[in-house]
């Protein structure tokens, strides 16, 4: 039975590179860029299903867990919404540039070095979020096991990642990594991508039902992200825990 979804050599990966996660022209510009269209997306879903009682459309009273926060570009912008974040990952290097940067801006997050089967809590999160992790981790299904324990009845998980499509090959790994450059070499395995039906089939059997899923494009001409119908290469997903 597997009992840890840490991939060591994925940790180490990131973990060199982790004083660069607040350059927005250094090795994580791509996730510098992601970010309007998936806080836009996070926070529209969000407020929608749990939130809309509150006129002010703020996150405040929401309990959000970011597992493999890196240095915390999603989480903070979360906690400036009003929410109460939590940042998981599971370097240590990550985690620590991530509380320095939060510690900077006056942002009370609290960020822990961690996976989400080795996270020993009583808390049940309204949102969970695993944006651009689950093509990092040992075991995708008992990764996504861990969290839906983690995740209150009701309550929202949002996964970000890539396509297992020749398209994906060609362009995240060929054109991200080795022409443009966008990524370091090596950052992705074209064989940990996985397929929406399979993400899909396995948080069925975790309690945890689609109610969207969505493409995410670069648009050439705009120079940015935006949702798209087109799911061939980067999707996001929002499961419902039911």
């Amino acid at each position: 039975m597997k009992t840890n979804t840490i991939n060591k050599k994925e940790i180490e990966k990131f973990s060199r590179i982790a004083e660069e996660w607040w350059d927005p022209e250094g090795k994580f510009k791509p996730l510098h860029n992601f970010n309007p269209v998936r806080i836009s997306y996070l926070k529209a879903n969000i407020t929608k299903n749990l939130n809309f009682k509150k006129k002010d459309k703020t996150l405040s009273g929401i309990k959000i867990l970011d597992i493999g926060c890196g240095g915390g570009l999603l989480s903070e912008p979360m906690s400036r919404l009003g929410a109460e974040v939590f940042g998981m990952d599971a370097s240590e290097r990550n985690i620590e540039v991530a509380k320095i940067h939060a510690k900077k801006n006056g942002l009370k997050i609290k960020y822990l070095c961690s996976s989400p089967e080795n996270f020993k809590t009583h808390i049940k999160f309204d949102v969970i979020l695993n944006m651009e992790i689950i093509e990092h981790v040992e075991d995708v299904d008992f990764f996504l096991k861990s969290c839906s324990r983690l995740l209150k009845k009701n309550g929202i998980m949002f996964v970000a990642t890539l396509n297992k499509t020749l398209k994906s090959y060609l362009f995240a790994i060929i054109g991200a990594e080795y022409i443009l450059k966008w990524l370091p070499i090596g950052t992705h395995e074209w064989e940990k991508f996985v397929k929406p039906k399979d993400l899909i089939r396995i948080n069925k059997k975790y309690n945890l039902t689609l109610d969207d899923l969505k493409g995410v494009k670069f648009n050439l001409i705009k120079n940015n992200w935006e949702l798209s119908t087109d799911k061939s290469v980067n999707y996001i997903a929002k499961f419902i825990k039911i």
